[in-house]
């Protein structure tokens, strides 16, 4: 059976991230046009489906570590802030970013919260993931027939 440990992270997030569109509970909010995704960050991101982005990424980062809760992914999503002189310092992303998509997730049904390890995936959202995965593997294998023999 394929997981999202045996294909790329980006081809795995690109795929979800189609499935996420299709999705009526996972919508982006009225503010996320113009929020920054951290302290870290001058602009807000460029790409207009960046929700759903990070959507997708955060159900891969539940899966690969099995529960996480919202201050570990801000770390996860942060960066290093620019002090001009003085030496760059690691801050944490957007709290609301976080939160905002787990709560959509698990309106959606693809993450539940467990009480003092944060939020897991729910035996849907491992599905959904496994699914995607092996129809990414399919994908690769179609492209790169050389890949067969591994």
């Amino acid at each position: 059976m394929t997981t999202a440990y045996d294909v790329p992270a980006k081809d795995l997030i690109a795929a979800l991230t189609k499935k996420l569109h299709e999705e009526t509970a996972i919508v982006p909010p009225d503010w996320s046009k113009f929020v920054r995704t951290g302290v870290s960050k001058e602009n807000p991101p460029e790409t207009k489906d960046w929700w759903h982005i990070r959507c997708a990424s955060i159900l891969r980062k539940l899966y690969l570590q099995k529960s996480i809760g919202v201050e570990r992914l801000r770390a996860e999503y942060g960066g290093s802030k620019n002090k001009g002189s003085k030496p760059n310092k690691a801050k944490q992303g957007s709290g609301a970013i976080v939160r905002h998509a787990l709560q959509q997730l698990e309106t959606a049904g693809y993450v539940t919260k467990m009480k003092g390890k944060g939020r897991m995936l729910t035996p849907k959202g491992v599905k959904v993931l496994d699914n995607t995965s092996y129809e990414v593997k399919q994908s690769l294998l179609d492209t790169f027939p050389a890949l067969k023999k591994y």
